[in-house]
């Protein structure tokens, strides 16, 4: 899967969650964004894979750079050598086959030279987006740890609010318990007349 793909979907789950009234913090479904990440961590090997791919058909086309220059070097030198056998002309066969064989050394270092090129573009534009779809990898994870830890910082603070109204009203209870019920005037204790 395309690793910009997913980037705009974890960006598309962010949008989605809800916002946290009078924060700055969003809840968002962890479960699909820790799915999404670790689909970003598969797709990250495929793009290497594919940079990988791109330097062997960059040595391919090197290679095979390499194997016409050296044909057209040797079909270069048969022909100079005929020319010299054949017409007897050693100087303007020599000069020929030096000609031929000069273009070809030249043919050879464009290939080669265009070859790097593409590749270096080609790898320098993957570097840019892997380091780009990193960061945005980084700052959701960030943000999902930050939003964590705020919503756990309020959960215990709630519980505590609460654990500290029931020990008051358990406290106050106990304490309506323990009191003698005050005597009413007018009745005689057991003692009385």
């Amino acid at each position: 899967m395309d690793i910009q793909h997913l980037v705009d979907r974890l960006e598309d789950l962010i949008d989605e969650g809800r916002h946290v009234p009078f924060s700055k913090f969003t809840l968002i479904d962890e479960e699909r964004a820790l799915e999404i990440i670790d689909q970003m961590r598969i797709s990250v090997p495929e793009q290497i894979e594919k940079a990988s791919r791109l330097i062997n058909q960059r040595d391919r086309l090197l290679a095979q750079a390499n194997e016409e220059a050296t044909r057209v070097v040797q079909i270069a030198r048969e022909r100079s050598e005929e020319l010299v056998q054949r017409d007897a002309i050693l100087q303007t066969a020599q000069n020929r086959a030096k000609n031929i064989i000069e273009q070809a050394r030249r043919e050879a270092e464009t290939i080669r030279a265009d070859a790097d090129t593409y590749v270096l573009e080609v790898l320098k534009e993957l570097e840019g987006q892997l380091i780009r779809n990193l960061t945005v990898a980084r700052n959701g994870m960030a943000k999902i740890m930050e939003e964590r830890e705020s919503s756990q910082a309020r959960m215990q603070a709630v519980y505590e609010e609460a654990e500290s109204e029931i020990t008051a009203v358990v406290q106050e209870l106990a304490e309506a318990a323990v009191q003698p019920e005050p005597s009413q005037p007018g009745q005689s204790g057991p003692t009385g007349a």
